[in-house]
């Protein structure tokens, strides 16, 4: 038997060692996922996907619609299970992870992709993907699968079949949220920089391809014709501007920088930030395969950078540039690139990593198990003795996840005065309040109902709105859940006269913690005799 030359055997045994790493975090990660689903209910982004896919359809209010036609088919196959939603997750999570993986070590070596892959691992930010069903799974999958299909194109450019798969992972990207449209765009501008590569803009394939992708939105763009254009109308509000005083300003400008450092540990991102400047700095020395990852990194991130300076930005919107800029940060790690690396950032990227990713899923188990009123000592302690501005994030972090607590109870409770109602056949649910009680109350009260929603802005403000309301249920009596700290104004002012009578039942008290409760005030409206649709959309 002959040996393998040193290279092939070095890359042998880093690939051998990834696919234990990924087996080892895939097993642990569903364990932590039983905990987390056992203790922890659906976020609201979740629940409201969630609703969406009970009624698929080529379009919704705010997104294409992959991913609901993901949670219908995940609603389908595990019953509406809670685990059914965690486990998609982890699965497009570990896809996203392999996909890395095989990209880096296309470019590069084993080694390097082991490091990219590790590196991306030990983020705060890879954990949430891996437990959260929203739109940057399957987004973050079809984005690292279509880099890895493009540059074995790119290699093979006579290759149908490779060019034809990436058009189709390009067409479900797209499906999937609308950034994926800039994966050619960028790819035009690498060709167009890069010689070598100048050829695949006279490829046919690559345009056949791209105008696969781009032809799976015809059918939500008709969608949306027909919605008009609710979609785009709402996208087009996330780059609206705001006019502010210099201090909130630069408060606001700093913000995502910051909150980009906590998402991906600050060292690695400080190390990321570095590379990519680098990179740009020593552009005429890089190949052609450190161009390719900075042109999806580096020309991002300037975009980016720009528009923190006129608006908010989520924390979100960058994650698919983060897959070349941490492949790029494991090339420099490794020596690949022409100038050297710090050794400081090697000696605290990985520990600074390991401590932050331990600290995030302690405080997810804290604030989602049995003694939630530990965080809030500790808490106490750090604004007392610490920072008070550390411990107010602190304590919006735990809020935030304290709030995916408590909605099984809470639609447990609404099922209960759901089966006491005089007329069952003849009751719907209504809502007043945010667009996450509606979806909620859907997806955890037992008989998981149709749940209507009221606006009380008069437009479309979530897809409850796009849907028919109400106004289909005419005669019909409602069982109204309204938020229990304003609930009495509207019902009074707003939604009683629809009604031949209202009459209130009790409340949905949900016990949260340490002075924190989930209240409902319950009615029941007898007999609706009118309902103002919202909007004049027509019904799908």
């Amino acid at each position: 038997m002959t040996s393998l030359p040193p290279a092939s055997a070095s890359d042998a045994l880093w690939s051998r060692r990834f696919w234990w790493l990924l087996a080892g975090v895939f097993v642990f990660r569903t364990l932590f996922l039983l905990f987390f689903t056992a203790s922890a209910d659906l976020a609201g982004d979740e629940a409201y996907y969630w609703d969406w896919g009970r009624r698929p359809d080529w379009g919704y209010f705010s997104k294409p619609p992959m991913i609901g036609w993901l949670m219908g088919f995940v609603g389908w196959l595990t019953h509406d299970a809670e685990w059914g939603v965690r486990g998609a997750a982890l699965l497009m999570g570990t896809g996203t992870l392999a996909c890395l993986f095989l990209l880096a070590r296309r470019l590069y070596d084993a080694r390097t992709a082991f490091l990219a892959t590790g590196l991306i691992l030990l983020t705060p930010g890879n954990a949430g993907l891996n437990l959260f069903l929203t739109i940057d799974a399957p987004l973050l999958l079809m984005w690292s699968l279509g880099l890895l299909l493009f540059w074995k194109a790119a290699e093979k450019p006579a290759s149908w079949s490779l060019w034809l798969s990436f058009g189709l992972v390009l067409g479900l990207g797209a499906l999937s949220k609308q950034m994926m449209l800039v994966q050619p765009l960028l790819i035009i501008i690498f060709a167009a920089l890069s010689r070598a590569d100048r050829t695949l803009l006279k490829n046919p394939r690559f345009w056949i391809a791209t105008l696969i992708g781009i032809a799976f939105l015809t059918p939500v763009l008709w969608w949306n014709q027909q919605h008009q254009w609710i979609t785009l109308e709402h996208t087009k509000h996330h780059f609206d501007s705001e006019s502010l005083s210099f201090g909130k300003w630069l408060g606001r400008t700093f913000e995502f920088p910051g909150v980009q450092a906590l998402v991906y540990t600050p060292v690695t991102f400080a190390a990321l930030v570095t590379v990519l400047w680098l990179g740009l700095r020593h552009w005429r020395q890089m190949l052609r395969r450190e161009r390719f990852l900075l042109i999806f990194s580096a020309l991002p991130f300037v975009v980016f950078m720009l528009l923190a300076l006129r608006q908010h930005m989520n924390a979100n919107w960058p994650a698919v540039y983060y897959v070349p800029a941490f492949i790029l940060a494991a090339a420099w790690w490794n020596g690949h690139l022409p100038f050297p690396a710090a050794a400081a950032w090697r000696k605290w990227s990985l520990r600074t990593a390991i401590a932050i990713t331990v600290a995030a899923h302690l405080l997810i188990v804290g604030v989602i198990g049995p003694r939630p009123e530990f965080w809030e000592s500790c808490i106490s302690v750090i604004d007392t003795r610490v920072n008070s501005k550390l411990a107010a994030r602190l304590q919006k972090s735990v809020a935030k996840l304290g709030d995916i607590k408590g909605w099984n109870e809470a639609g447990r409770q609404g099922g209960e005065f759901l089966a006491k109602v005089p007329r069952p056949s003849h009751t719907f649910v209504l809502t007043i309040g945010y667009r996450y009680d509606a979806a909620q109350m859907a997806f955890n009260i037992p008989s998981h109902p149709r749940v209507y929603r009221w606006e009380p802005s008069g437009k479309v403000m979530s897809q409850y709105e796009v849907w028919p309301g109400p106004e289909e249920r005419l005669g019909d009596d409602a069982l109204i859940f309204a938020p229990g700290n304003d609930a009495t104004r509207p019902l009074a002012d707003v939604i009683a006269h629809h009604f031949e009578k209202v009459e209130p039942l009790g409340k949905v008290r949900v016990p949260l913690g340490k002075d924190h409760q989930r209240i409902f005030d319950v009615y029941l409206g007898r007999n609706l005799r009118s309902w103002d649709a919202v909007g004049t959309l027509p019904s799908p």
